[in-house]
């Protein structure tokens, strides 16, 4: 049951990481409004590490950034898989 409560705590943390990505991503369209670098100013040091990592291998074409693609990507594939296994650990199956 104890490993149950942390995959389905696991798979909560990345829902929530998922949505702050999201937000972080919508935000760089408004980047000369106030209230945009504000929010922007507090998710980056939460997102930028994670962003960063496929940053580094994948580079800006054009101009535009598709790294929180994959980033977004990797996330929902590691949450959909681990959440069965949740349901499997506390015998809801």
């Amino acid at each position: 049951m104890a490993t149950a409560l942390l995959i389905n705590t696991i798979v909560r943390f990345i829902q929530i990481y998922t949505v702050l990505l999201i937000v972080r991503v919508l935000l760089t369209w408004f980047q000369g409004a106030d209230w945009a670098y504000q929010i922007m100013s507090f998710l980056s040091p939460i997102t930028d590490p994670y962003l960063n990592v496929f940053r580094s291998f994948i580079p800006p074409l054009g101009g535009m950034d598709f790294s929180p693609i994959l980033a977004i990507f990797l996330l929902q594939f590691v949450g959909n898989a681990l959440e069965p296994l949740a349901y499997y650990q506390a015998g809801l199956y």
